[in-house]
């Protein structure tokens, strides 16, 4: 059985998205990538309000085996 919420939208890249009600997008990784980059040691995120376009780089995201660009 999962336990994803029924809310989030995946991408076959590992991410997620989330609508919310205001209009804006929660965007985050899934447990797999989690699991899969290990220790996180760095975390570059946009200014607050940037405007992004379906498959834009939004941020990064470092650790101990990689870096990947979300």
């Amino acid at each position: 059985m999962s336990n994803i919420p029924a809310e989030l939208r995946f991408a076959e890249s590992h991410e997620w998205a989330r609508l919310e009600a205001d209009g804006t997008v929660t965007v985050g990784i899934s447990d797999h990538a989690q699991e899969a980059l290990g220790d996180v040691v760095f975390v570059e995120l946009p200014e607050i309000g940037k405007v992004f376009a379906a498959g834009d780089v939004a941020g990064v995201v470092e650790s101990v085996k990689a870096a990947s660009d979300i």
